[in-house]
């Protein structure tokens, strides 16, 4: 099993930037992706970037150019940054591991950190 533990939401204006991270621990030798949604009420959970394949970063069309993923192997943490912020960001930011534990793979979530774009 994994724990994820996001930080770094907050309010901020349309215009600015925020930084989110996903701290991972437990099983981590299990984990063959990781990725941000975002939870909005009354829509469906958007997909917003993912890393996957070893090296390959993906994103959702709403934050091509303005966000980028990253991570640090080492520290077990994968980061969000969120550039030109708009209205419509506004959110709760989940964190994802995808593992692979004798054979089942399973979908891993962290609590979420809210963001809040101002106009």
């Amino acid at each position: 099993q994994v724990q994820l533990v996001e930080s770094g939401g907050g309010l901020v204006q349309a215009g600015g930037s925020l930084k989110l991270s996903c701290a991972a621990s437990g099983n981590i030798g299990s984990i063959i992706a990781r990725g941000w949604y975002r939870d909005v009420p009354g829509k469906v959970r958007e997909f917003i970037a993912a890393i996957r394949d070893g090296n390959v970063t993906v994103y959702g069309d709403s934050v091509k150019g303005r966000f980028t993923m990253g991570r640090d192997n080492a520290k077990n943490i994968v980061t969000l940054q969120m550039n030109n912020l708009k209205p419509e960001d506004t959110g709760v930011y989940l964190c994802s591991a995808g593992t692979v534990v004798g054979g089942m793979y399973a979908e891993n979530w962290g609590q979420g950190t809210q963001v809040t774009v101002s106009p």
